[in-house]
């Protein structure tokens, strides 16, 4: 898959320790339709990180022989605008393991429906949906287990 970032272990997205691999494309929606600049992205500087891509095979790998992680995290850009890639991933960890994946996104679930219901063949699939709306109040997340920055977020357990 061809990312940006890939964390061996990470512990402020899920309530339990986790893998993060972040994803290499984004629209920027959040930020065009609130008529703001990308730059209050939180996201932002990853546009100029390099690309890189490691085989979905390493990257189960690399979590299966972390005794902490009991989890993955996909997000960073927005991994829905690299669904295929996607997709072949989560396919790649379900011949592995059947331990949470949660897949952080700024689209709602109407805007996905396909990619979701796609989604939904797998166990243990959880979606973060909406978008980053500045300025708001974080709120906590019981499925998550963790604060989301905006409250139109929330995550939802799809398998």
């Amino acid at each position: 898959m061809k990312i940006k970032l890939i964390k061996d272990e990470a512990f402020s997205d899920y309530k339990k320790p986790y893998m993060f691999i972040g994803t290499c494309q984004c629209n920027f929606k959040c930020c065009t339709e609130a008529g703001l600049p990308i730059t209050v992205c939180q996201n932002e500087p990853w546009v100029r990180g390099q690309d890189f891509v490691l085989d979905n095979s390493k990257i189960v790998e690399r979590y299966l022989t972390n005794p902490i992680t009991q989890a993955i995290v996909i997000g960073g850009m927005e991994p829905f605008d690299q669904f295929i890639e996607l997709f072949e991933l989560v396919s790649e960890f379900r011949k592995a393991t059947i331990d949470d994946i949660i897949i952080y996104t700024g689209y709602y679930p109407e805007e996905i429906e396909n990619a979701v219901a796609t989604c939904q063949q797998f166990p243990n699939i959880i979606i973060k949906f909406g978008r980053f709306i500045p300025n708001q109040t974080p709120h906590f997340d019981g499925v998550l287990g963790v604060n989301l920055a905006s409250d139109n977020q929330y995550a939802q357990k799809i398998s």
